[in-house]
């Protein structure tokens, strides 16, 4: 799978959010299982989903669509607040007891 983004849009982020699109896209190569979330209220236009997840320094948030079958393409990426990192850590529960 390829991750993708725009050069804008990432220098925007890691201003706004100290996290850059490169380093928050370890979520989808590292092998990791994350939670996703498909983003109702934003996918007027495309559909646009959350992933809550883990990567080297910590849970994530990153919104994204999809460009084609192959290409996931970064919205925002951002360290997660207390309660989605609970919501993670309740997925990842569910997921073991199963």
């Amino acid at each position: 799978m390829k991750v993708d983004w725009n050069p804008d849009k990432n220098a925007e982020n890691q201003t706004k959010h100290g996290l850059s699109f490169e380093a928050a896209s370890e979520l989808f190569s590292s092998g990791r299982d994350y939670l996703e979330i498909f983003d109702d209220v934003h996918s007027e236009d495309e559909d646009r989903f959350i992933a809550i997840g883990l990567v080297h320094w910590g849970v994530v948030v990153i919104v994204w669509t999809e460009r084609d079958e192959d290409t996931v393409w970064n919205i925002s990426a951002r360290r997660a607040t207390p309660r989605e990192h609970a919501m993670y850590q309740r997925y990842l529960e569910q997921r073991h007891d199963r």
